[in-house]
């Protein structure tokens, strides 16, 4: 494949040259808060250009894989609707950091574009910035001073920002020749169609100060960068982007999978092609490097992306989740040299299925309703859509403004935006008016009322399990009753209670308040109200009354596996600080009675190896019965103890609870258990991703770890029984099973091909004569992907010939139609027949004058559809 080519060839080059091979740093910038995407190769050296930081090396050379989807640097808009523009690309560069300067990265460029890149030299035209002598003079040396084009500032200076580093840049272009325009230089080529830039080399020479003042940097520095889809595109002589290999690979399994043509000059379904090529590497490189389509920064914009190119798909057909489909041809194409697509592979398709599932059910909400306000819009002399429609898009069915207007602009609409933004105002004072609804203003004023009058309920869960109580309130309904009878739903207020209220990550305790006349099961136990605690649940049997003492016992089982999930998160906290680092910080937790869930910020995923010694010094804290303390402080105090962590956003009163166990200490109301050595076993269950920058942990404790344990071994015992073999030997005959399949593969693939070349003779027999034409129509047993194959050696054998071919798969089938080259030309054209007889399979086809398909959900008609096509020849 000619981008992995050059892209190898690049690197090799440079590494012959010095220079040291850096990998590409994560599309996602985990450790850059400026940055949504990593959208440059200079990106990863950015603190070395800076001074703030310092390599083991001065020269550098990447392949910088790239997103420009979001802030400052966003194509994504543009995408499918031009020829240059993607969303994700690739970026071939070279660095130097204060070694080389101008002359030598000049003599690079030269020297890669005309033997590495192999471009004609007279096909190269340098521009320099218009007061860079020295650039001027240097490219003189390499081609006539005719061919060096003056630019200004716009173009040829370059600035990290207002202020800090700049320096004048130097471009090379690419004449496309006459076909593209009549400029006679890239300055007087303002399209860019004809002197295509491929390469630009920015000169880092000065530091600019507030007062706009340059000085000299101290280390001039070269920052390079090559599109390298650009590059290919003008190595392979083709008209866009999407003509290049990688590109063009993609559009071929987009074709298979929606079963339609990709025609680039077709202006209605192109784009689609193009959409969906595009966007499938932005998602899937974002997500194999860490990030999640959510509602939240970057992972709003791979949201957006995502879902543009499901609207684009259900232009070719798609109305199920199809990107997963498309999502191996990647891999095997990309996955060579960025063996992060490869590993991530199944957590890529099942997060693009599950967000395409999500976003399709919103379309069915509002599908119908969205087309006709598009369609009322494109039917408007405005060509516009109402700012009361686009309001009612974003307000019924979640589609954010920039969304609508995306939409929009993919449709060729604008937006009334100023009616939409009077509505929005609208609700916004409409909502602070209404802050609360009446059930929840309800709940908050009984609660407020109770406290006021019956006081705060306490808490004395720390020390006791059971406690004597007395009924202070019962609810039922969202009303206070003095008395309720079994069986009833109700919540109860006590006066003190043992209970823990669900807060702070930990589930509530269940158990029973109970008399010696009547029972009530607690299921659920929160605080709604700061000092209520609501014991919710039902009456099993006889009765209970306001005021009456009650014994409020908890299940005390339940609450010791909780307590032993609970201190095994703390534990949990202080491995990861000492595995993978001190910027470890809880994002979130459940504690449960069976499983702990921990969320922590940290920038990539958690390694196998790591996981195993997080694990393991879980277990070996766990075998020193530790004795765990808790106590409770000033919290004036906890902030002069940096060793004692506590979670920002989290609100803490005058005096807060300790949970120390020596070698960790965190501010928490939950419960522990009162030594270390009750855990009994630590098994972590999962590590994944949930967001941009947070990862999960799930893990178990105690029996649930030995579950755990027990499962995963009996998996491997059963895995090794299937295969013959021990456990030992496992991975030895999945090996030679391996090998068998792929051996077993080519052997089906060959007997197909004879299968295919066999049916192709026998379909001889079902020729007609139909009017002044041959017609062969019949159903056959195949995989649709087998149908071409078999059309083209049919047609081949039997022509001059019209061919019908159908197929069926479960509940729908495929047709497709062949037409001899010299029957086109006596006015028999493939797509116009498709489109005649695909309503008989209730569907839609389309293609070129020699070929044609259609897909339909109803496999009956087919023969039927073979009737109308003999109807249409006998009219020809």
């Amino acid at each position: 494949m000619l981008s992995q080519e050059i892209r190898r060839r690049f690197l090799k080059y440079f590494k012959e040259h010095g220079h040291s091979i850096i990998p590409s740093s994560p599309v996602v910038p985990h450790d850059d808060p400026t940055l949504l995407f990593n959208n440059a190769g200079m990106n990863q050296f950015k603190d070395v250009f800076l001074g703030k930081a310092v390599r083991d090396y001065k020269l550098a050379a990447t392949s910088q894989k790239c997103i420009r989807a979001g802030g400052k640097h966003n194509d994504l808009d543009n995408v499918g609707h031009s020829s240059r523009h993607l969303t994700f690309f690739e970026m071939l560069g070279n660095f130097s950091f204060g070694d080389y300067f101008k002359k030598e990265a000049i003599h690079f460029a030269w020297e890669v574009s005309t033997k590495v890149f192999e471009f004609p030299e007279e096909k190269i035209w340098p521009t320099v910035f218009e007061k860079d002598e020295e650039a001027f003079d240097l490219w003189k040396k390499y081609v006539p001073e005719k061919r060096i084009t003056r630019m200004g500032e716009a173009d040829n200076f370059w600035a990290m920002g207002e202020t800090g580093p700049c320096g004048p840049c130097s471009e090379l272009y690419f004449d496309r020749g006459t076909k593209w325009g009549s400029g006679v230089s890239p300055k007087d080529d303002p399209s860019g169609e004809r002197y295509l830039e491929f390469w630009n080399l920015v000169f880092m020479q000065f530091n600019r100060d507030a007062s706009g003042a340059m000085t000299p940097l101290p280390k001039q520095s070269i920052d390079t960068g090559a599109g390298l889809e650009r590059l290919i595109s003008l190595k392979m002589g083709v008209d866009t982007l999407f003509g290049t290999d990688i590109l063009r690979g993609l559009i071929a399994e987009i074709e298979e999978v929606a079963g339609r043509k990709y025609e680039e000059e077709d202006k209605i379904l192109a784009p689609a092609f193009h959409v969906i090529a595009d966007h499938i590497r932005s998602l899937s490189f974002a997500i194999a490097d860490g990030a999640q389509p959510s509602n939240l920064d970057r992972g709003y914009v791979l949201r957006k992306i995502l879902r543009r190119a499901v609207r684009y798909g259900r232009m070719l057909g798609l109305h199920d989740p199809f990107l997963a489909k498309i999502l191996p041809r990647l891999v095997r194409e990309m996955g060579g040299d960025y063996h992060e697509l490869k590993t991530a592979e199944h957590r890529i398709a099942e997060i693009l299925t599950l967000e395409e599932e999500s976003f399709l059910r919103t379309l069915k909400r509002g599908g119908n309703i969205l087309g006709q306000i598009i369609e009322n819009a494109q039917k408007s002399s405005a060509r516009q859509i109402t700012g009361e429609d686009a309001f009612k898009l974003k307000d019924t069915y979640g589609l954010p403004l920039d969304e609508i207007l995306l939409i929009a602009k993919d449709s060729h609409l604008e937006v009334n935006l100023e009616q939409y933004q009077i509505l929005e105002e609208l609700a916004r004072e409409k909502s602070r008016s209404a802050k609360t609804s009446h059930e929840q203003q309800a709940e908050e004023n009984l609660f407020q009322d109770f406290v006021q009058q019956e006081g705060a309920s306490r808490f004395t869960g720390y020390t006791s399990s059971e406690e004597k109580a007395v009924i202070k309130a019962i609810i039922v309904d969202g009303r206070l009753k003095d008395r309720i009878e079994a069986p009833a739903p109700a919540s109860i207020i006590l006066d003190k209670s043992p209970f823990y209220a669900e807060r702070g990550g930990q589930v509530g305790d269940t158990g029973t308040i109970h008399t010696l006349t009547g029972r009530f099961a607690v299921t659920e136990c929160r605080t709604p109200y700061q000092g209520v605690i609501v014991h919710s649940g039902h009456l099993e049997q006889g009765s209970l009354k306001k005021g009456e003492a009650v014994q409020a016992s908890i299940d005390t089982a339940r609450r010791e596996a909780i307590a032993s999930h609970h201190t095994a998160t703390h534990l949990l906290h202080w491995a990861l600080s000492q595995v993978l680092g001190p910027h470890i910080r809880q994002a979130g937790s459940l504690v449960a009675p069976d499983h702990l869930r921990f969320d922590f910020n940290h920038h990539k995923g958690v390694s196998h190896e790591e996981l195993r010694q997080i694990e393991q010094l879980v277990n070996a804290k766990i075998r020193t019965d530790h004795p765990v303390q808790a106590y409770e402080i000033p919290y004036e105090e906890v902030q002069k103890k940096t060793e004692i962590k506590q979670f920002f956003g989290d609100k803490y009163g005058a005096v807060v609870r300790v949970i120390d166990i020596d070698f960790s200490q965190e501010l928490c109301g939950g419960t522990h258990v009162r030594s270390l050595g009750s855990i009994g076993l630590f098994r972590i269950a999962k590590e994944s991703s949930i967001a941009a920058g947070v990862r999960r942990i799930e893990a178990t404790t105690g029996s649930a770890a030995e579950a755990l344990m027990y499962a995963q071994e009996d998996l491997l015992l059963g895995a090794a029984h299937l295969l013959k073999t021990t456990p030992l030997k496992l991975l030895e005959s999945i090996q030679v099973l391996s090998e068998e399949n792929k051996a077993h593969a080519h052997e089906l693939k060959t007997f197909r091909r004879l299968a295919v070349a066999k049916l192709a003779g026998d379909l001889g027999a079902k020729i007609t004569k139909v009017g002044a034409f041959d017609l062969l129509t019949a159903e056959v047993q195949l995989d649709a992907a087998e149908l071409p194959s078999l059309a083209e050696q049919v047609e081949q054998k039997y022509r001059p010939l019209v061919l019908v071919l159908g197929v069926r798969s479960q509940q729908r089938c495929q047709l497709l139609v062949k037409v001899s080259s010299e029957l086109v030309q006596k006015g028999v054209q493939a797509v116009a027949l498709v489109k005649e007889i695909a309503s008989c399979i209730e569907g839609s086809g389309g293609g070129k004058a020699d070929s044609a398909q259609a897909g339909g959900k109803n496999p009956e008609g087919m023969e039927k559809a073979f009737q109308k096509a003999r109807e249409c020849l006998l009219k020809k």
